[in-house]
């Protein structure tokens, strides 16, 4: 029997079917999830991957067997199925590995209204009750089981999007997207029908094999299809979702790629005009720009871990009307403070047709500084290798350190951060400067201790 500490994430359930979790398995979530939430009722999405209906039927009949009355959404995207989640007031369980090979399936569980279950929210306890159950036996059905029902959210969801982002006045646009047959493929359509958008489409076929590239835009490989149909056909935007569709990339009118940073700072200054004053959480490897612009923007900047728990954690604490990572998550108070690539790709739409100039002119006020991107680094030890890197820089002459998410360590003209991966032995670095000539300086320096 495989073990569940090896699927059970921090976030999130993820492994390969049917070698690390099946639908004996999945039952056993369902059953532990609606136990754990004590929901009389749940909602259940999930991707185009091909294990992906048989797992979601048995969670639903887990489910139903403590209990609970299931929705079951069908196809959807991850932010569609926090939608769900929070229209309907219901937990949700969302079916999905995300960009992860065709093999892998998981589960990504939320409260009612969208609020994150992880492991300090339910996960563990989650994870106890499966594997206590798989040992001993499920408990046998309670006396009024739940029921089984579908429903198409599709159009409501579109609905919700585009009352938040009013498109319908923007200058025509021709627009790419590529999906990596992924879920982009079946919302784009729907969100974006009738509005003035000339839609070029690209591999918007379901198909949870990935016949074309892996669904993942952060690696710079699974965008160079993308980038060349934007230099081809002269389009002004091109957007790449990932294989859920709850991330969104951005490349502009001749094929470079918008930092997720400078979306963030794009998308600060849009939410802030609406909310003057209000609160915006960014992570702690984000631009500097985006404090800047959130401050110019008479917001308030408020810094974070990295990820998605901690991002809405803090949302929740303190009212943030917006927050956004280095790696493309978007995540925002009208949309119960969940993550959702497509909001955040409306926003970019609506501040590119609202004027007259391309999207590279756009940006630039918000794109300051030279970044590394994130280097990964494999090493024998993490801890040693951090350590090492804290004494090079510690009483430094204008240098801060701190640890509020691995080392951070600022001067007047450079930053950069190392932090640990929690699952793969490896450090990732971030280094940003007011210049390319001190980012290579202060890159290679720290490169230098953390590869020994």
């Amino acid at each position: 029997m495989a073990d569940l500490s090896q699927i059970v994430k921090a976030y999130d359930v993820r492994g390969v079917v049917p070698d690390q979790w099946d639908e004996t398995l999945a039952e056993l979530f369902g059953a532990a999830f609606a136990q754990v939430t004590e929901a009389e009722a749940i909602v259940i999405g999930h991707d185009m991957r091909p294990s992906s209906p048989g797992l979601v039927r048995a969670f639903a009949r887990g489910a139903a067997a403590r209990g609970a009355d299931v929705t079951e959404i069908g196809l959807c995207s991850t932010d569609e199925l926090y939608y769900a989640s929070g229209a309907l007031d219901l937990p949700g369980a969302m079916f999905t590995a995300s960009h992860n090979p065709a093999q892998y399936n998981g589960i990504k569980m939320c409260r009612a209204g969208a609020a994150p279950v992880g492991q300090d929210t339910g996960l563990a306890e989650i994870r106890a009750l499966a594997e206590e159950w798989r040992e001993k036996g499920a408990p046998e059905p309670v006396a009024e089981t739940g029921s089984v029902t579908q429903r198409d959210v599709l159009g409501d969801y579109a609905a919700h999007l585009r009352s938040l982002v009013d498109l319908s006045g923007i200058r025509p646009l021709k627009v790419v997207v590529d999906a990596g047959n992924g879920m982009g493929g079946h919302t784009v359509p729907t969100v974006f029908e009738g509005l003035p958008i000339e839609l070029d489409p690209m591999y918007f076929e379901l198909d949870g094999t990935f016949p074309h590239h892996e669904a993942n835009p952060l690696d710079p490989k699974n965008i160079v299809d993308l980038q060349a149909r934007v230099r081809e056909t002269g389009a002004d935007i091109g957007l790449a979702f990932d294989g859920d569709a709850d991330r969104c990339f951005v490349v502009d009118e001749n094929g470079d790629p918008v930092s997720p940073s400078a979306i963030t700072a794009l998308v600060a200054s849009r939410e802030l005009a609406k909310d003057p004053g209000s609160t915006v959480i960014h992570n702690c490897i984000t631009s500097w720009s985006v404090p800047e612009v959130v401050k110019e923007s008479g917001g308030k900047p408020v810094r974070t871990r990295v990820g998605h728990s901690f991002i809405k954690a803090e949302m929740a604490r303190t009212g943030a009307i917006f927050g956004g990572e280095h790696s493309a998550h978007y995540y925002f108070r009208d949309f119960w403070n969940a993550d959702t690539g497509m909001l955040a790709a409306m926003h970019v739409l609506a501040a590119l047709g609202g004027q007259q100039g391309p999207l590279s002119g756009l940006v630039a006020q918000y794109d300051r500084y030279a970044a590394s991107g994130e280097i990964n680094s494999t090493v024998d030890d993490q801890a040693g290798r951090l350590a090492a890197i804290r004494t090079a820089y510690q009483g430094r002459a204008g240098v801060e350190l701190d640890e509020l998410d691995g080392l951070t360590v600022t001067a007047a003209d450079w930053w950069f951060n190392v932090r640990p991966s929690n699952t793969e032995p490896l450090l990732r670095l971030n280094v940003e400067a007011r210049d390319a000539t001190t980012l290579e300086r202060v890159r290679d320096e720290v490169l230098a201790i953390v590869r020994g």
